[in-house]
């Protein structure tokens, strides 16, 4: 957060690991948690929230673009 609250309070988001990426991963996280019969209902949440933000445009920007989502659903 030292390196990066500054460029997220600026909207800006593509310094780091893209969030199309991380759906592959936690896409894996989510498949092998199946496989062992455990749920990870934070991991769905974050993946689902990455893939709108993916629908909506944002699929290069890193990983921090979550920021933007939490922040709009606290300004609803």
């Amino acid at each position: 957060m030292e390196n990066r609250a500054k460029t997220m309070d600026q909207d800006k988001y593509d310094f780091g690991f893209a969030i199309d990426w991380m759906i592959k991963d936690l896409g894996f996280c989510l498949d092998e948690a199946e496989k062992q019969g455990i749920t990870l209902p934070l991991t769905e949440q974050s993946i689902e929230r990455y893939k709108q933000l993916s629908a909506d445009g944002e699929g290069r920007s890193d990983t921090s673009v979550l920021f933007k989502a939490v922040r709009q659903d606290a300004e609803k």
